[in-house]
């Protein structure tokens, strides 16, 4: 054999040897990926809050709407029909009803649940779905307690609206509702709970009557992001139907990844009791203890600076911010602050209300106060006169935002800092 035919052989064997060895190596790869897939585990489906309404006002439990201009929901024997717009979707939910601002025992006697089927109460066919308390149809709920349902198996859309119906047969009272709820819902005489078409839905109302939490079960959510403030948390100057707080903008970013919870009140004041209990007072319910909470940001102290004759010191604010922070993270959640929004042009915002706001302002703004920061002040003031609004973001009332200033708003928040 001559040096050039031994080299060729040399090489082929090289080559075959070469072959085998990635045989061999393909195999054992292959083996581990089949045993990988069938060791490996789904992520086990949590629960997560993907709707909610703080509890606000008591409602008498009589014909007559508590803030005007459409029927209430209190008489014997009357069915209401909140319509509600989802965060997150889901194989199964549950619902929290509540009688926290009732002086006596509510009486429930049947629940229904259901996807919207349009604009108005009409339900997807297929959707209804009774709800149960421990097996029942009905069930009485304490004066100043809650009560969560069983869970039914519904597919629960993202970004959706559902219709959670609520028959009471006899007047409680006074009734736990949400008023400046940004959405109209619906009133029918009798038990309709299992109305379909919803034809006997023909009163309207603009507030959520009973009705404070719905949450999903689901495997893919990181967990839920609540929401705390007061009317530009709520949503109050923007247009009804619409789903365009700044909440709900920062909830279609997020769409499948975080439930987001509003839980805005109008006129809530952080330090002490303005519309609803103050903002420390109401924090456990509201945020800490409310499904998969993982995150809270913080919107809150315009009306402490605001409403005269309380006006407290810009310390005092700062103080109340932080010791949301420490119960926050005494329970494991994130804190994102958020800075106060310009109000100049309003007319209970004096030159002192203004030097408090940006006494506040530049506190969070160092980071000492907060996990995290998202500057609604820097995001919609007017460059050349930063104690107001930009005119395109400003209502018009000079303290409320526009639908374009809450979509600002919603895409200010930066999603890593969550």
């Amino acid at each position: 054999m001559n040096k050039r035919h031994g080299y060729a052989t040399l090489a082929a064997l090289m080559a075959v040897v070469a072959l085998i060895c990635c045989a061999i190596y393909l195999g054992v790869g292959a083996t581990k990926a089949r045993t990988a897939a069938r060791t490996s585990v789904a992520p086990a489906p949590v629960w997560v809050g993907t709707w909610s309404a703080a509890p606000v006002m008591a409602a008498p439990a009589g014909p007559a709407d508590p803030i005007g201009r459409i029927d209430a929901a209190g008489p014997a024997g009357r069915s209401v029909r909140n319509v509600v717009h989802t965060s997150i979707g889901g194989s199964a939910a549950r619902i929290t009803l509540s009688n926290v601002l009732g002086a006596k025992p509510l009486t429930i006697a049947r629940v229904s649940l259901a996807v919207r089927a349009d604009n108005g109460p009409a339900a997807v066919p297929g959707t209804l779905r009774r709800i149960t308390f421990r097996g029942a149809p009905g069930a009485t709920i304490t004066a100043g307690g809650q009560l969560v349902s069983d869970p039914v198996v519904l597919r629960v859309p993202d970004d959706g609206d559902l219709l959670v119906t609520v028959h009471t047969p006899a007047p409680g009272g006074p009734l736990t509702f949400h008023p400046h709820a940004r959405q109209t819902s619906y009133l029918a005489d009798g038990d309709r709970t299992q109305d379909v078409l919803g034809t006997a839905y023909t009163r309207l109302t603009p507030s959520w009557y009973h009705l404070t939490g719905i949450d999903v079960l689901t495997p893919e959510a990181r967990g839920t992001i609540v929401a705390i403030g007061d009317s530009i948390t709520d949503g109050v100057s923007s247009t009804p139907d619409t789903n365009s707080r700044w909440p709900d903008v920062l909830a279609d970013r997020l769409s499948g990844r975080y439930g987001v919870l509003n839980q805005g009140i109008s006129g809530n004041r952080l330090l002490m009791y303005g519309r609803g209990p103050s903002t420390l007072d109401r924090f456990e319910r509201d945020v800490l203890d409310q499904s998969g909470a993982r995150t809270v940001i913080v919107a809150i102290g315009i009306n402490d600076l605001l409403r005269a004759p309380y006006e407290p010191t810009a310390d005092r604010v700062t103080a109340g911010l932080a010791e949301l922070t420490r119960r926050a993270h005494a329970r494991g959640l994130r804190v994102v602050g958020a800075t106060l929004l310009p109000c100049g042009g309003h007319a209970l915002c004096t030159p002192a209300v203004e030097a408090a706001r940006t006494k506040v302002n530049t506190a969070v703004r160092t980071g000492r106060i907060f996990d995290a920061v998202v500057d609604f002040d820097r995001a919609l003031r007017d460059p050349y006169a930063p104690h107001r609004m930009r005119a395109v973001y400003d209502s018009g009332d000079h303290l409320h935002p526009s639908d374009i200033g809450y979509r600002r708003m919603g895409r200010a928040v930066d999603p890593a800092r969550l």
